[in-house]
Order: C-alpha cells, then structure tokens, then sequence
C-alpha cells in the first residue's frame, strides 16, 4: 500500500472512530478502585454506557452484555446485582406514548454522584496537602471494605444460580433486583427464599409474582424459618392461596 492508500485507510478509520465513540468518565478509570469496583464490574458499567450512546440501546440484556464480555452470563447477573445494590445503577420503567410501549433503562444518576464525590474528596487531599501515611492509610480501609464485599458476592450470587436453576434459564436484571429487594429492603432470610421458591416449583407456579406472594403471606403471619413453615402449612392446609 503506498503512502495515498494509507491515508485513506487512516482517514476511513478516523471517520469510524467519530461516528462510533462513547463518552466514559476519566473519572471512573482513574477512580474505580477507590468505589471498590473491579475491573470486571468497571468493564460492564462502560459497556452498559457504550450501548446506551453508540446503539441507543438502553437495556442491554444479558445476551447483549454476554457477546461484548465474554463471560458468563451468570457472572454478569451478580455484578449487575452488586452494582443494583450498592447504588451504582437503578432500573427505571419510562413509557413510549407515540407508540404506547412500556421499556426499561439503566439509570447511572448514583455511578455519577459516586465519582463526583470521589472527584471533590481528591480535590480536597490536594488543597489540605494530607501526607502519605495518611493517603496509605486510606487505601487500607478501602482494601478492607473491598474485601469484605467480596466475600458477600458468592453467598448472593449462589442465591441466583439455585433460582436459575429452578427457573431452566438466566435470570433477567430485573429478577435479580428482585431478588435483591427480598434480601436488602424486605430483610427475608435467604433459608425463607429458598423456602417459597421450593413451594412454587411444588405448586407448578414457578414465577416470581407467585414467590413473592408467598413471602408476603409469610411476613404476615410471621413466618420466619423453616419451622414455622411446617406450622404454617399443617394450620392451612388444605386452604387455597
């Protein structure tokens, strides 16, 4: 190829370049390890933002995310989970009224206060001229909590996987902020999730509005351990729901 071939080849890629970029945070580059992200989990926020930008597709799904990463779809549903329950990303339903369609879409209003209160935090190290040892004694709480999040990933994510398992299929994002709404805001034990799951699949009803009935059913009749399930059941039985 001589120099005139070559300056085409640079030009078209340029053009795909411009017409094919997405805007990512330096912020969250530079920052990730600070808001205890991993690189995997700092991967999925970017590729969830390229979609958005590039495709115009504002939920991605498993699938999707799948093709671009690599990896495992299950691994994928943890992270999205993670980054749901720590306040990274949310889910929000919007309405299409030209067309009269209901959708979803990632919400990254919480990854951006995140990093723009990491961004004043650095500002503020750099104007007070903290010290070193004060620096590495930052990183040492930041490795510590990073740690212990760590260790609670695999006892969710084995949540997810006995649910997929029982469901034949992977779970959508939304399943999974609904199973991460059971644990965080409705404070069901994981041995009562498993519990409605199991009457679910017993009943043939295995759909998550059913398991959640139950649990609801439960939490009024203070039905909190397997214990009471058994009381629970040889009191109704034979009852509808």
């Amino acid at each position: 190829m001589d120099g005139k071939g070559w300056n085409a080849w640079g030009e078209g890629a340029a053009f795909g370049l411009q017409h094919g970029m997405a805007v990512i945070p330096y912020a969250l580059l530079k920052y990730y390890r600070k808001l205890n992200l991993s690189s995997d989990e700092t991967m999925l926020l970017i590729h969830l933002l390229s979609f958005r930008q590039v495709e115009g597709i504002e939920f991605p799904s498993l699938e999707d995310l799948q093709s671009v990463t690599g990896r495992s779809i299950s691994a994928i549903a943890g992270e999205l989970q993670k980054l749901m329950k720590e306040g990274f990303i949310s889910i929000d339903g919007a309405n299409d009224e030209l067309r009269n369609l209901h959708y979803e879409q990632y919400n990254f209003t919480g990854l951006f206060n995140k990093l723009g209160n990491v961004l004043a935090e650095a500002a503020q190290e750099a104007a007070d001229g903290r010290s070193s040892a004060s620096q590495h004694s930052g990183h040492t709480v930041t490795r510590i909590a990073g740690n212990s999040t760590a260790a609670a990933e695999p006892e969710s994510r084995n949540l997810f996987s006995i649910f997929e398992k029982e469901f034949g299929r992977p779970l959508s994002p939304m399943e999974c902020e609904t199973i991460s709404g059971w644990v965080d805001q409705d404070r069901y034990p994981e041995e009562l999730i498993l519990l409605a799951l199991k009457e679910s699949v017993f009943a043939g009803k295995v759909h998550f509005r059913y398991i959640d009935r139950i649990l609801l059913e439960w939490s009024r009749n203070r039905v909190k351990n397997a214990q009471d399930v058994k009381n629970y059941n040889q009191k109704f039985r034979g009852g509808g729901r």
